[in-house]
């Protein structure tokens, strides 16, 4: 397994004042195979380390964080949830 990403990027007041993580790792094949994306802003919720929005796919499945809550997602593929987490 290898980390392909590993950004974070500080938002300004303007654009939300948090923080956007993406981190992602493939395997050989260079298939995505666990990935975190998270927008966290402590100053808005100081629950769950601050996140806010994430999907990630630790603990062996596929779910979303929404201030403080955890569901269940379904997963098709790793751009979908990307798509998801930019749209939300």
């Amino acid at each position: 397994m290898k980390k392909i990403y590993d950004d974070v990027n500080v938002l300004s007041k303007k654009k939300g004042n948090g923080i956007l993580r993406r981190e992602v790792w493939v395997d050989d094949a260079g298939e995505v195979v666990r990935y975190n994306l998270a927008y966290i802003n402590q100053n808005e919720f100081r629950a769950d380390n601050g996140r806010i929005l994430g999907y990630d796919n630790a603990h062996g499945h596929h779910h979303r964080h929404y201030f403080g809550t955890v569901e269940p997602i379904e997963f098709t593929s790793f751009e979908d949830v990307e798509d998801r987490f930019e749209k939300d």
